[in-house]
């Protein structure tokens, strides 16, 4: 019984993405429980974004709302990601990636499978910028032009 009240709360969340209507967390708890999914929470909203990959963008109306990405699984290389990255460049101290709006949790997702080996400690993302802090600020141009090259042959 959990597991099917488990998947119609993933259903009726999904469909709430779908329609790109609700810009908040709350809005979106709020429509959860209109639809009788009574012991949803924000924070568990929160996981839900976050597990599916959710990410924040314009609707056609023009208002920040959340969506789901075109494919519900993680984005690789080979995805059509090219088009998304505007521009890569380092300070220094971090890498920066310009990208189209509402696509940089999309790109770090793909970003966070990189690891300390690969010379990424971890990366935030916003709405179209994702800030990437290297493992070794002496191979940061090294680690820019990976993170670059992932995106040159896709």
């Amino acid at each position: 019984m959990a597991n099917q009240k488990q998947e119609e709360l993933i259903k009726a969340f999904k469909t709430i993405l779908n329609a790109e209507s609700y810009g908040s967390q709350g809005d979106i708890v709020d429509a959860l429980k209109e639809q009788g999914h009574d012991n949803i929470s924000q924070s568990k909203v929160s996981r839900m974004l976050s597990k599916f990959g959710a990410v924040r963008t314009r609707n056609a109306r023009g208002d920040m709302v959340y969506c789901l990405p075109p494919e519900l699984g993680m984005p690789t290389a080979k995805s059509p990601l090219k088009q998304l990255v505007l521009d890569t460049v380092h300070n220094n101290v971090m890498v920066i990636i310009r990208t189209s709006p509402g696509a940089a949790q999309l790109i770090a997702r793909l970003l966070d499978s990189l690891g300390k080996q690969d010379g990424v400690l971890g990366t935030i993302a916003g709405d179209d910028t994702i800030f990437i802090a290297p493992a070794d600020i002496n191979e940061i141009e090294a680690l820019r032009k990976r993170v670059e090259a992932l995106f040159e042959n896709v």
